[in-house]
């Protein structure tokens, strides 16, 4: 009978260590690897994207899943520079991972990509129009010339700098980024 019950207890244990092991715990981070670019000028919220695992996924010295096992995820926040302010924004989070070839949902922390400042531009731009104008206004008609000459190098500088101003974020393909499950995930 003591046999018996050993064997049953050691069989749950073995049952019970390989569906834990089947357990993603929260916390466990995710390096994946991009698809594809994703930019915020065209992206939209709710988009999905694909990727993959950049290292294998390994949990209480189990790999659950190996470098490479397809990983899925979506645009949660996607907006678009604007010409002179406001740089793109992205935020992504992970969906699902491939453990045993059926995807698990997931729940992770987010990613945030921002664009570059507008600032230095924008200023580099518009304080180039300005002096050029004034040098060519001075050479043409002296100070009253070169004063006209900034003003309308200053309007010229701002129009090159909201015609080519826009600064999107942008996650180029092959991007490696790490993610943090937020939730326990069990593959069934």
């Amino acid at each position: 009978m003591l046999g018996k019950f050993l064997k049953t207890f050691s069989m749950t244990l073995l049952l019970a260590a390989v569906a834990a092991a089947q357990t993603i715990p929260a916390g466990t981070k995710l390096t994946i690897r991009m698809g594809s670019e994703i930019s915020s000028g065209t992206a939209k919220a709710g988009e999905k994207f694909d990727a993959t695992l950049a290292n294998s996924l390994v949990v209480g010295g189990k790999t659950l899943a190996k470098a490479g096992a397809p990983v899925r995820g979506k645009v949660t926040y996607a907006k678009a520079s604007g010409r002179l302010h406001e740089p793109g924004q992205l935020t992504l989070r992970l969906t699902s991972v491939e453990l045993n070839g059926k995807m698990v949902p997931i729940s992770t922390s987010a990613y945030h990509a921002k664009g570059k400042s507008h600032t230095k531009s924008n200023a580099t731009k518009i304080g180039g129009g300005t002096a050029a104008g004034a040098l060519i206004g001075a050479v043409a008609g002296g100070g009253k010339g070169a004063a006209i000459g900034a003003v309308v190098g200053a309007g010229a500088g701002t129009g090159v700098a909201a015609a080519t101003g826009k600064e999107e974020a942008i996650v180029p393909a092959e991007t490696a980024m790490t993610f943090s499950t937020t939730a326990a995930a069990t593959a069934k």
